[in-house]
């Protein structure tokens, strides 16, 4: 059973989705862009959302974004089943569309943790030995220029949704810079850092003798290819983020509280006791069961 994530209103998160079967099924093309940035604009909108970084492979996506609200369960639910269902109708498919266990939510303890997630998130296209610099890469990637700009306007994808459906005929994607950053500051901040992810990453795949694949052959690929290397088993699936040593001991402290007391409040609940008090930052028992918690829902 996976333990309960704890979600509190004004976490900025690095949130990651993998594609099943590591197909390349989010392939850059205008439908797969417009269908995939439209539903992400308008989910942002409804949950209140901040996003500020969006980066999307042929299998797989980075979001850096800010959850206000405590919204970041519902947003995601949103985004995954209509990305999905769109992008199916799209391909003609009906089998599953994200790899099952392959949602990620880290949450960025620091301002270097946003600095640096959001770097290793826009450096992804040149570190997977895709394109020279990731502001080649043919599909979604917002650029740092974007940062606390209106990036992007998508139209309503009509393979899909209706027009006489409650879906607005276009939405526009903002780019929020994150809490407690200026805008100027953030953007040379995460471009120092990203040129020296893409210079390190050039220099590994030289002295591999390998080259960087290209956008031509990139776009040549099929949706049902999939990358030639294995993909690591078992690994990690972090909730938090820390360059910090002492910072990432107090997080994974408040975590491990976090869990003990919501086990206790359910053992209470599942007990009889109706008003066992459970801890902040509990999500699901609190929407759906409205048990009480301590502090801010």
């Amino acid at each position: 059973m996976t333990a309960p994530r704890q979600v509190i209103a004004g976490t900025t998160y690095l949130v990651t989705r993998r594609i099943a079967h590591r197909q390349f099924l989010l392939k850059p093309s205008k439908l797969t862009d417009n269908t995939l940035g439209y539903i992400l604009s308008v989910a942002a909108q409804r949950h209140g959302i901040l996003v500020h970084t969006v980066v999307v492979l042929s299998n797989h996506l980075h979001l850096v974004l800010t959850d206000p609200s405590a919204q970041l369960p519902a947003f995601c639910q949103y985004l995954d089943s209509f990305v999905a269902r769109a992008m199916n109708a799209a391909l003609g498919r009906w089998e599953a569309f994200w790899a099952p266990g392959s949602f990620s939510a880290v949450a960025l303890t620091g301002p270097e943790d946003v600095v640096e997630k959001t770097a290793y998130a826009l450096a992804n296209p040149v570190a997977a030995g895709l394109v020279a610099r990731g502001s080649e890469w043919p599909g979604l990637w917002s650029p740092p220029e974007a940062f606390g700009n209106s990036w992007r306007t998508f139209e309503r994808p009509g393979h899909f949704f209706s027009e006489k459906g409650n879906m607005p005929e276009r939405s526009t994607l903002e780019l929020s810079v994150p809490p407690g950053f200026r805008a100027e500051d953030f953007r040379a901040l995460v471009s120092a850092r990203l040129s020296e992810k893409e210079q390190a990453a050039a220099r590994a795949l030289k002295a591999e003798g390998r080259r960087f694949l290209g956008v031509r052959k990139v776009l040549a690929q099929k949706h049902t290819d999939f990358p030639g290397s294995r993909e690591p088993r078992r690994k990690l699936n972090p909730r938090v983020a820390a360059r910090d040593k002492w910072r990432r001991i107090e997080a994974l402290a408040r975590l491990k509280s976090f869990l003990h007391a919501y086990r206790e409040a359910l053992a209470k609940l599942r007990a009889g006791v109706k008003d066992a008090i459970f801890p902040h930052g509990t999500y699901q028992l609190r929407v759906f069961l409205g048990v009480p918690c301590a502090g801010a829902g």
